[in-house]
């Protein structure tokens, strides 16, 4: 089964474009190192500076390796755009539209 990750973050004002470009630099070449990482989406509300970064991953075990292992340094690469502390939530993927090729890739 499918597991997703969901990081809410806040982001300090008028940072949203570094972060989105430091993310996609320095933290997405990591995560598609991991094993089991499937997809990352990240979301961004009005105003820009709350953030949602959902990830998914093959089973649990893969995301959990990442978070011991990789996850404290995406915190320190992304530390200077964030204002406090992000909350990670953790779900089992109950139903996912991605194609299965998408998903496999």
């Amino acid at each position: 089964m499918m597991y997703a990750r969901n990081v809410s973050i806040h982001l300090k004002s008028n940072m949203l474009s570094d972060y989105t470009r430091t993310f996609e630099k320095d933290v997405l070449p990591l995560l598609r190192k991991q094993n089991g990482f499937k997809d990352e989406i990240t979301l961004a509300g009005p105003g820009g500076v709350d953030v949602t970064a959902i990830s998914l991953w093959e089973n649990k075990q893969d995301a959990d390796t990442y978070n011991t292992n990789t996850y404290p340094q995406v915190l320190k690469t992304l530390a200077k755009f964030i204002d406090g502390t992000p909350q990670v939530h953790t779900f089992d993927v109950v139903t996912c539209t991605q194609q299965r090729e998408l998903v496999t890739a």
